[in-house]
């Protein structure tokens, strides 16, 4: 089969896999192959760029150790690489790559590699570049970018396609479990995510405590300072819960003015202990200080335990709630957990 034979099943290949998979790194992994078959040289990279630094890191590699490039990052600007992912236009450099000041040596010193010359496209959507692929000593540069950087571009453009629709996917699928007000997960992943943990629980025989939270009096906020800036109060709230946690806990808006706290691997000492230190975190902060009377706040905390308290994810669920209730009736700002309400009421 010719070259351009070639290249264009490559271009068929990748277009397909487009249409048919969001599996962001199927799709690279797949372009990478393309690239390598069709071109010929020592090595060949892609690289993402950071949404929010501009950072660019190595996504795959042909022809180098990977465990060489892990961690390895390069600043915005830094490198031929860099330099493409700034200005959003290709470069070429045959064998004048050590004496080109927009060249950086530490990748080389890295790797052990010897850069020659390379070749470094942009991928681009939209006049964004999500990253770039480098394809490192190329043999005669003239006779690459006639031959082959047309179908690379191409290729590159595919691979920008490819990382934008999983980043909206992602997006899109993150705004459906997510509370839009406070931006903490909402209802329906909890009843995902609360399935697996007590599923992972049941496997390794540990705890999974579960806290329902409400916020004591919150109509009179609302009465005083409207639902918007109510809204607010709940988004400066959860922040301050959130202060107080392990990585390994979630905090999650359920609804209205309510809150659940999943904190896998705590029986009910552990769990006490850390409610009460989110409680009087609440009790202590001050809300809307930009406002000419600022809010202060409590909250009423229940507690249950698996698979002390309960055994599935509805009892988990509604036993917390039942404590809840026992807090909010009695002196609210205040915890309760399921397991002394069944002592008390025996």
């Amino acid at each position: 089969m010719n070259y351009e034979n070639q290249a264009l099943r490559a271009c068929l290949e990748v277009g397909k896999a487009l249409t048919s998979t969001l599996e962001v790194r199927d799709i690279l992994d797949l372009i990478m192959s393309k690239v390598s078959e069709l071109i010929d040289a020592e090595n060949w990279s892609l690289l993402l760029r950071d949404e929010h630094t501009g950072e660019l890191s190595f996504e795959i590699a042909v022809g180098l150790r990977k465990e060489d490039l892990v961690g390895v990052r390069l600043q915005r600007g830094e490198g031929i690489a860099g330099h493409v992912a700034e200005s959003g236009e290709a470069v070429f450099l045959g064998e004048l790559v050590g004496g080109n000041l927009q060249f950086s040596e530490r990748v080389d010193r890295i790797t052990g590699f010897e850069t020659k010359s390379i070749a470094c496209v942009p991928m681009k959507i939209r006049d964004r570049v999500l990253g770039v692929i480098e394809v490192v000593n190329v043999r005669e540069m003239e006779a690459f970018r006639e031959k082959y950087a047309p179908v690379l571009s191409i290729l590159a453009d595919y691979g920008a396609i490819a990382v934008e629709n999983a980043r909206l996917f992602e997006r899109i699928r993150r705004m459906a479990v997510t509370d839009e007000y406070t931006g903490l997960f909402n209802a329906r992943y909890l009843h995902d995510k609360l399935e697996s943990l007590i599923g992972e629980a049941r496997l390794q025989g540990t705890s999974l405590a579960a806290a329902f939270i409400d916020m004591d009096n919150f109509k009179s906020v609302v009465d005083t300072h409207g639902h918007l800036l109510g809204s607010r109060v709940l988004s400066e709230v959860g922040r301050v819960m959130s202060s107080c946690l392990s990585p390994s806990d979630l905090l999650i808006k359920y609804g209205g003015n309510e809150f659940v706290l999943l904190m896998p691997g705590r029986g009910r000492r552990e769990a006490a202990a850390l409610v009460d230190a989110v409680r009087r975190a609440v009790r202590a902060g001050t809300y809307l200080e930009s406002v000419e009377a600022p809010v202060r706040l409590t909250a009423s905390f229940g507690i249950a335990v698996f698979p002390a308290d309960a055994g599935t994810k509805r009892d988990l669920l509604s036993r917390a709630d039942q404590a809840m209730y026992r807090a909010k009736r009695s002196s609210k700002d205040c915890v309760v957990v399921y397991g002394d309400v069944k002592e008390e009421s025996t």
